[in-house]
């Protein structure tokens, strides 16, 4: 696993990998004009830096939340009673999280923390932490028009059959800090009918992405002792105090 490091080159994460590395190669808009120029109007240098840095964390957050997501996930299985769910901390990118004390932390390059079921080796909850030339996560938008951008962003995969937005949440974090949160559906060509779940917050110009996936087949539909488990662990993502 690499903290926030870069993937090996596939065609499939071309898009994540240069927006991973997208901070270091933004275009900057200067608004301090060379000696002799009259100063450019700053309202006009403002606004294309930020629709820059707009579409730009659009396009990271989307390819956060689409490199998490598994080909086919598997609903939590709810044989033997409900989980067990225990606090993950890592202190180095500064977060934390519930998760179900059974599964088991693997490594995958690009994901900053990544978990798997025992049971069942797709079903997953991962983070990816990633850095943003942002002070807040409200500086890009309302938890509306950044839960556009994330259905677009799925609706034009090739493999995306369909792609739903079921619920958009704002709740308010440690320190203050706003998290948004998001339930949609995908029914993809890989996998089938998927419930997504996410959270997403900024703090210290670093964006947190929690992604957590299910099978929610019309023959399989994800039950309600599962459901309620992964609510707990959505609603717990937080940066440390």
């Amino acid at each position: 696993m690499t903290k926030g490091g870069s993937v090996a080159s596939s065609s499939p994460l071309q898009l994540f990998l240069f927006l991973h590395h997208f901070p270091a190669h933004r275009r900057s808009i200067s608004l301090h004009p060379p000696a002799g120029e009259g100063r450019r109007c700053p309202a006009t240098c403002c606004a294309a830096v930020a629709t820059t840095t707009r579409r730009s964390f659009a396009l990271l957050l989307a390819s956060s939340l689409r490199f998490l997501l598994s080909p086919s996930v598997a609903a939590v299985e709810e044989a033997g009673g409900e989980e067990v769910l225990e606090t993950y901390t890592d202190k180095e990118e500064g977060f934390s999280l519930l998760r179900p004390s059974s599964w088991v932390k693997v490594d995958k390059a690009g994901a900053t923390a990544l978990f798997v079921s025992e049971k069942n080796k797709n079903d997953t909850i991962g983070v990816v932490v990633n850095p943003v030339r942002l002070s807040s996560l409200k500086d890009f938008g309302t938890p509306e028009f950044v839960a556009e951008k994330l259905i677009q962003a799925e609706r034009r995969k090739e493999s995306t059959k369909d792609a739903q937005m079921v619920t958009v949440a704002e709740r308010v974090g440690y320190r203050g800090l706003p998290v948004f949160e998001f339930e949609y559906t995908v029914d993809s060509s890989r996998g089938g009918l998927k419930r997504i779940f996410s959270a997403v917050l900024v703090d210290a110009s670093k964006l947190y992405v929690l992604n957590i996936t299910s099978s929610d087949k019309p023959e399989s539909p994800l039950g309600t002792e599962a459901r309620t488990i992964l609510e707990k662990v959505l609603h717990s993502f937080n940066v440390l105090e």
